[in-house]
């Protein structure tokens, strides 16, 4: 290979240049976000009752900058998806701190198909790991996902 000035280059040389490259966009990259989570913390969580299904999928969790995020998914056949989940849906902590919901950002309330996703304010001091908690209407219990962080 040629460089601009008719120079040939070694494999060798292109090999570190790219190793250099690499290594600048490594430094670049907020380690924050590198450590944001494990990948069990950012595994896609489902639970079926009533004929009525919730996934929930943590979209950015761990970061301390912005709002922590849950993409949550309601399906069902039988019934009508009237949760208001800025009022039934907690964050609580392993320290047992608990958090409500600052938006809900998706489908209204009604239907057979609901998405969106769920934003709570960062918990500090970094917990270890989480539940988010879904008190649906009608379920005598919460449904509860967890995650290690």
């Amino acid at each position: 290979m040629l460089d601009t000035r008719g120079y040939k280059l070694s494999r060798r040389c292109l090999f570190a240049g790219g190793v250099v490259c690499a290594g600048l966009v490594l430094a670049t990259v907020p380690w924050g976000v590198m450590a944001q989570a494990s990948p069990d913390a950012i595994a896609t969580q489902s639970t079926s009752d009533q004929g009525v299904t919730v996934r929930v999928t943590p979209k950015s969790i761990g970061n301390p900058d912005s709002r922590w995020e849950f993409m949550v998914v309601l399906d069902t056949h039988s019934a009508d998806l009237s949760d208001d989940l800025t009022r039934s849906a907690t964050l609580v902590t392993d320290e047992g701190r608990t958090f409500r919901p600052v938006s809900w950002q998706g489908a209204p309330p009604g239907g057979h198909h609901r998405e969106g996703v769920l934003a709570f304010d960062v918990p500090a001091p970094r917990p270890g790991v989480i539940e988010l908690r879904i008190a649906r209407p009608g379920e005598s219990a919460p449904r509860i996902f967890r995650w290690q962080l």
